[in-house]
């Protein structure tokens, strides 16, 4: 009698399926801006954005502070400079604000707010939002720009809604601003995460122009200007130093 394993043949394993290629990524056709500096890269901006990202969203009832406006006190407008800001995220995600010169360059400020994209939406459906984020006031000495703090508390309508963190342009931030580079004002959903069906795996994204009033070196206001002068979603962003 003939040995069993001899008799049978051993079966050839299935091949196994292709490997997904990795999703394509969009060639960046972004410019500098003109106003652009070269800096070298501080890491304490990184371990801030760690450490402060896992704190929760908080909610607790706070003043508005008083802050500077585009009106003087005796009723004059104060002219300002005009540039575009995107707010995007995933609906349950935290909202991120980037501002750039204009569609066609690359942002010059990044800040992931301490709030989530769907309660941004409903707060702007239901009026006008005031957004204020405060850093502390520095040493007349220190030359820190009042856009390159790495650290806000952040207020929405009187609201204190927790920690902001100035961070880098990631890959994903960049990739939505070229998407979006023909939009000079809209609002709307990108594809997002393919993994996560439905809405939650959506960005949402706002895109504006928005006319940037310099009150002093600790203070500056972003007004979101309506393309037609219509009374349509009011929002204020409000950079300031206390102390």
């Amino acid at each position: 009698m003939g040995d069993a394993s001899s008799s049978t043949e051993a079966q050839p394993s299935a091949p196994s399926p292709p490997t997904p290629p990795p999703p394509p990524t969009l060639s960046l056709s972004l410019v500098q801006p003109s106003t652009k500096k070269k800096h070298r890269p501080a890491k304490v901006f990184r371990i801030f954005r760690n450490v402060f990202r896992s704190f929760p969203i908080m909610t607790p009832v706070c003043k508005l502070p008083s802050l500077p406006g585009g009106i003087l006190p005796d009723g004059r407008s104060v002219a300002g400079s005009r540039i575009t800001g995107t707010l995007f995220g995933y609906r349950k995600g935290r909202v991120s604000l980037s501002i750039q010169e204009n569609p066609k360059t690359l942002p010059t400020l990044v800040v992931e707010l301490a709030m989530q994209t769907n309660v941004l939406q409903k707060e702007m459906t239901l009026g006008m939002v005031r957004i204020a984020l405060e850093s502390e006031k520095r040493p007349e000495k220190d030359k820190t720009k009042l856009l390159e703090e790495p650290l806000w508390t952040m207020y929405c309508n009187g609201k204190k809604s927790g920690y902001c963190v100035k961070r880098d342009a990631t890959e994903e931030d960049l990739n939505v601003m070229e998407v979006l580079k023909p939009v000079s004002m809209g609002a709307g959903v990108l594809p997002g995460k393919s993994e996560t069906e439905g809405p939650d795996g959506e960005m949402a994204y706002i895109r504006a122009c928005f006319e940037r009033v310099v009150g002093s070196k600790d203070s500056e206001t972003l007004y979101m200007l309506s393309p037609d002068g219509s009374n349509g979603p009011e929002l204020s962003i409000f950079f300031v130093r206390i102390g």
